[in-house]
């Protein structure tokens, strides 16, 4: 069996920046470091800053009070911030810059006057931070059957912004939608949409040309690795999202002679090789790296932890 590796695959600077975060936070001010919610959306990372001493929580009420506490990497709301300055928590935000740079253009169009449009999975972490930062109305568009069923005047001022881990191809569908229904809407280009996320799209829509099937690494709660598996699947591969080397069925490559594998963004490369192991296991197999984009982005500390600097990163 041959095995190729996307390239781009797994960690992005905003992961590789979130848990630098917490890891730092553990070092200076020892355990417990509090995070809000998952880190990042991989059961792997979790349990490994777990062990090293930081506690994970979805309500703050479970933090004590003045504890040292990290937003995760999805972004928060205004009231999650409110909550924390009442219980005098020590703030270290783990936000992707990127994400941030979304809370920042929802806030300018709604205080233009415009309605907003968030496009975005329902219950996700990021979306529902966005929808907590942007003052005046913001509704949640999934797809183009939800844009089409918007209830609002044809002239009605919009604007537009997304969820950072979408399906590069679904977001410019739901555009071109919006657009199609009223006149008097603006937005971010669809090239505005997280830089790995369009990078490790674009990677696995050329690795399913050179392969029989293809095996995403990811949780099974992470948007950006779920989008992988559908871009996969769309392309008519053989497609399988997996957590790790322990839940692939050998009948998935019984037939394959030709094996693609790619991470989500907050998978580690740990749980690639996981899976290699596990194919190894079935038979020979040799291993080789496409070509591809070789990202070099980095993103700074917050600044209560810059003089520890970050470790440099794939993303």
């Amino acid at each position: 069996m041959h095995v190729i590796l996307a390239q781009p695959r797994g960690f992005c600077a905003g992961v590789v920046r979130a848990i630098d975060i917490v890891e730092h936070a553990l070092e200076r001010y020892g355990a417990p470091v509090y995070v809000r919610h998952e880190i990042v959306h991989n059961q792997a990372v979790v349990n490994g800053l777990r062990a090293k001493g930081a506690v994970f929580v979805e309500d703050l009420g479970d933090v004590p009070r003045q504890a040292v506490t990290v937003f995760s990497a999805h972004g928060v709301a205004r009231t999650v911030e409110s909550d924390a300055r009442a219980r005098d928590l020590r703030v270290l935000d783990a936000t992707c810059p990127l994400v941030a740079k979304v809370h920042l253009q929802g806030r300018q169009y709604a205080a233009s006057g415009r309605t907003v449009i968030l496009i975005g999975h329902p219950g996700h972490p990021e979306v529902e931070g966005t929808m907590g930062r942007i003052d005046g109305r913001v509704l949640l568009v999934r797809d183009e059957r939800d844009a089409d069923a918007l209830d609002l005047p044809p002239d009605t001022p919009l604007a537009y912004v997304t969820q950072t881990t979408l399906s590069v191809d679904d977001t410019r569908g739901v555009i071109a939608a919006l657009r199609r229904r009223f006149t008097d809407i603006v937005g971010p280009d669809v090239r505005d949409i997280c830089y790995a996320t369009q990078n490790r799209q674009r990677a696995v829509r050329d690795l399913c040309r050179q392969v029989d099937v293809l095996l995403v690494v990811g949780a099974p709660n992470s948007s950006n690795s779920n989008r992988l598996r559908e871009i996969g699947a769309a392309t008519g591969t053989p497609t399988w999202l997996l957590a790790d080397g322990g839940e692939l069925d050998p009948a998935w490559v019984a037939q394959a002679g030709v094996v693609g594998i790619t991470a989500g963004a907050s998978a580690p490369e740990a749980t690639v090789e996981h899976v290699i192991d596990a194919l190894r296991a079935l038979g020979p197999v040799d291993v080789s790296t496409m070509d591809g984009i070789e990202e070099h982005i980095e993103f700074k500390l917050p600044r209560a932890l810059a003089d520890a600097p970050a470790r440099p990163g794939p993303g």
